[in-house]
């Protein structure tokens, strides 16, 4: 039997994963009686449970994986441990939220347990995954050593209703792709994210719901500046991440540029259908400026990882054209969803 070894975990950056706290006596405050039997139904929903029986690994998992090369094993480890350090991340979340608004919010308190139970099962089965490839995270270290980042109730719930929705549409991309061209399938877990993203799918419909049932996280100006900056911070760290790791996307048969394209602009649409306001990713500069965001980032690291000196004097300009693109992105002129919804493609 070959031994599992404990992952180091990968170093903290703006770009990766995060772990979220937040202010757990506002949260209790939530009032949801303006759409109180869209709640239920959701709660319904989650109940059901429909993918109880769906992570279950087969004998396609008993093969040996050491045909991937080396910088393909590398990158398809990277992606699990992102996978499920996000995964967790939610799961760690949502379990404090279910506890914290036990009494004082059941309703709400038994969907973030519900969606935590999703979370769980997520991260366990990457987790496992990456068994596969003789190596684990230790969730327990990581949640004691992690670094928390506090948002407000606000914040949590457009950056959450963001991740969720944006994860559905990864994933299911990814499943349609590899169902066109399993030639390209390199390990069985890909088999298991159409039913997967369906969990991303649901989480992000009851952020929805919480996003509606506050009207001034919607309709108000400060809503739409903070609205549009959610939505540029989501897009340009998928895009960012995944310049870095194009080589795993061309392992798996995709152009990692037009996948992330493909991903913003359904994301983009699905969040139309609730955000005042969606970001114009037709205007010809948008996918233009993020392609030099991208190229700035990828020299930034190198410039870290290289062995000459003075690192941050040559790493300066760059800091200051990656900060004024991303400026440049937030204040291209958005759409308003309620009058141009018909128009988003």
């Amino acid at each position: 039997m070959v031994q599992t070894t404990s992952k180091t975990p990968a170093k903290e950056t703006l770009l990766t994963p995060r772990f979220y706290t937040t202010d757990f006596e506002e949260m209790s405050t939530l009032d949801i009686s303006n759409n109180e039997e869209e709640f239920e139904a959701i709660l319904e929903e989650f109940r059901v449970d429909y993918n109880r029986q769906h992570f279950i690994r087969d004998e396609e998992f008993d093969a040996s994986w050491n045909q991937l090369d080396q910088e393909t094993r590398s990158l398809f480890i990277e992606f699990l441990e992102r996978s499920c350090t996000a995964e967790f991340s939610g799961f760690l979340l949502y379990k404090e939220l279910s506890r914290r608004l036990k009494h004082k919010s059941p309703v709400i308190a038994e969907c973030f347990l519900l969606m935590s139970r999703d979370e769980a099962r997520h991260a366990g089965f990457l987790n496992k995954a990456m068994s596969d490839f003789n190596l684990s995270l230790d969730l327990g270290f990581l949640t004691k050593n992690r670094t928390y980042t506090f948002f407000s109730p606000k914040f949590i719930f457009y950056a959450t209703y963001l991740s969720e929705k944006i994860g559905y549409w990864r994933y299911i991309t990814i499943y349609r792709h590899l169902e066109q061209y399993p030639e390209h399938r390199i390990y069985p877990i890909f088999k298991f994210f159409e039913n997967w993203c369906q969990d991303e799918n649901r989480h992000g419909d009851f952020f929805a719901a919480l996003l509606k049932s506050k009207p001034e996280f919607l309709n108000t100006l400060e809503a739409k500046l903070w609205c549009r900056f959610f939505l540029l911070s989501v897009f340009a760290t998928m895009y960012l991440n995944d310049f870095q790791r194009s080589t795993f996307y061309e392992s798996i048969g995709l152009d990692a540029r037009q996948y992330d394209i493909q991903v913003i602009r359904k994301t983009n649409e699905s969040a139309s259908r609730v955000f005042p306001v969606a970001l114009n990713v037709d205007h010809p500069n948008f996918f233009k400026i993020l392609d030099e965001c991208a190229c700035q980032n990828k020299n930034l690291i190198n410039i870290a990882s290289d062995s000459q000196g003075a690192k941050l004097i040559r790493q300066l300009p760059l800091y200051a054209g990656l900060g004024f693109n991303l400026v440049k992105l937030y204040f291209l002129k958005p759409l308003d969803t309620k009058s141009t919804w018909g128009t988003i493609k």
